[in-house]
């Protein structure tokens, strides 16, 4: 292999059109969160979707139990997205939104604030769930100070909390593996504890009985740090990505009441949660407890374009906006928010959430998602099945000495089998297109449970 220019210089002309054409080894693309040697030595590609299923380039199929990821709740290939982005592409491909504006963007914030809680009515464009989240901490400190209550800046997150890996989000996350590797992050966080309680709330159904006073050490941190101190509180309705932790009945309330009492913002992370994947809306509908701010992204857009956004209620918009000098009043935006074609993407997304009802349908097939997903409690080292919404959890005992290898194992046979599951730790998340039919539960269903007996 000829050797690479000296930083600074550059390559003559045919030498770089020959370096352009090099062949396509899998080498040059470093994988997120991913075993790139792993990988690179054994590639599971995908090639195509539609529908429920992906296809891999030989043609196989695979069933997407997982919607892409967490993101595709109207399944794959839908022609009004796509057509809506092509035909957005050919009038206006690009368009700033700093101190200009196209009408698309303005209509997509409509759309979104049709179907958030009441209230939450003020959108701020992002382009994922990861900058959604630095937004809305940014926001809550930003009101605070419009209110002449600078010295609150503290951040408070939860244990296996996941709020994406910007230094805002994974500052405020708790889930270790996603900050040791990088040292410093922002001051002045802490983090409530999770509410994973495995003895008291093994194998339930929905939201456990057991747990609510986990909320309670709000109240700690309030006494050792001063409420006056404590700027906002961000959690997810249901934990996705760190296993499927579901809330326990109360425990919101008791959270909620608790920011209330305080002078504390409530942050929803509803990335997951978001458009219709708890049977609602938002997790904030299903659950029966609003936020005062709301993140969001993947379904938004059924992750055709990436796109992301914040929700907040109006009395923060107007804290931050009207209390504001003449002049930019929030310093923070991206160059691609509300971009052109995640906007045309987001208005035909949201236009088949309500003409298909999906939360409608996620309700509708949810017991019998939740009766398959129980049918595997007593397979071999499954020690605990969780639920809520068509999101499942299936916990493993690990492999002494190897924690994360069952799981791994049985990612790579459920996927040699045909179907696409998640794992996290030696948790199995499943997460389907909103879509999706009993013949494709049983389905799904059916392979993970050789696929766990085959682990064993």
């Amino acid at each position: 292999m000829d050797e690479l220019p000296h930083e600074g210089e550059m390559a003559p002309q045919g030498e770089m059109a020959h370096r352009v054409s090099r062949p396509n080894d899998l080498d040059a693309f470093w994988m997120p969160y991913s075993d790139n040697r792993g990988f690179k030595s054994h590639p599971r590609m995908l090639a195509r979707a539609q529908g429920m299923s992906y296809f891999t380039p030989e043609g196989r199929e695979v069933l997407d139990g997982t919607a892409g990821l967490w993101c595709c709740n109207a399944g794959h290939g839908r022609a009004e997205i796509v057509e809506a982005i092509q035909r957005q592409a050919a009038v206006m491909d690009f368009a700033p939104t700093f101190q200009l504006g196209h009408p698309i963007a303005f209509e997509a914030a409509a759309r979104i604030a049709e179907i958030t809680p009441d209230g939450l009515n003020r959108v701020f464009f992002t382009n994922s769930g990861s900058e959604a989240a630095d937004t809305a901490l940014k926001i809550a400190l930003a009101y605070h100070r419009a209110r002449g209550k600078a010295q609150r800046v503290r951040l408070i997150g939860r244990e296996r909390g996941y709020h994406g890996v910007g230094f805002g989000g994974m500052s405020v996350g708790g889930i270790g593996g996603n900050r040791k590797q990088f040292g410093a992050l922002l001051p002045h966080v802490d983090h409530l504890p999770h509410t994973h309680g495995l003895a008291a709330n093994v194998f339930a159904r929905g939201q456990p009985e057991q747990g609510a006073h986990l909320a309670d050490a709000l109240e700690n941190l309030v006494a050792l740090h001063g409420a006056e101190t404590i700027a906002a509180v961000m959690v997810e309705p249901v934990a996705g990505s760190t296993g499927v932790l579901v809330p326990p009945k109360g425990y919101l309330e008791r959270l909620r009441a608790i920011c209330d009492r305080n002078g504390i913002l409530l942050i929803y992370d509803e990335v997951i949660t978001g458009f219709g994947r708890l049977g609602t809306n938002f997790g904030a509908e299903r659950l029966g407890v609003a936020p005062d701010i709301i993140t969001m992204a993947k379904g938004l857009t059924n992750a055709a374009v990436p796109m992301g956004a914040v929700a907040v209620r109006e009395g923060v918009y107007d804290a931050v906006v009207n209390g504001a000098p003449a002049g930019i009043e929030l310093f923070h935006g991206y160059t691609y928010s509300g971009h052109p074609l995640a906007a045309a993407a987001a208005i035909a997304t949201l236009a088949l959430h309500r003409s298909e009802d999906l939360p409608g349908r996620a309700r509708a097939i949810e017991p019998y998602w939740e009766d398959a997903a129980h049918s595997l409690r007593g397979l071999p080292n499954v020690i605990d099945i969780r639920n809520c919404g068509l999101i499942a959890g299936i916990e493993l005992a690990p492999r002494p000495g190897q924690p994360a290898a069952r799981a791994m194992d049985i990612f790579r046979k459920c996927f040699d089998d045909g179907v696409l599951v998640r794992v996290t730790g030696d948790i199995v998340a499943l997460s389907p297109p909103l879509i999706v039919e009993r013949p494709q539960v049983d389905r799904l269903f059916g392979t993970l449970s050789d696929a766990i007996r085959a682990a064993a």
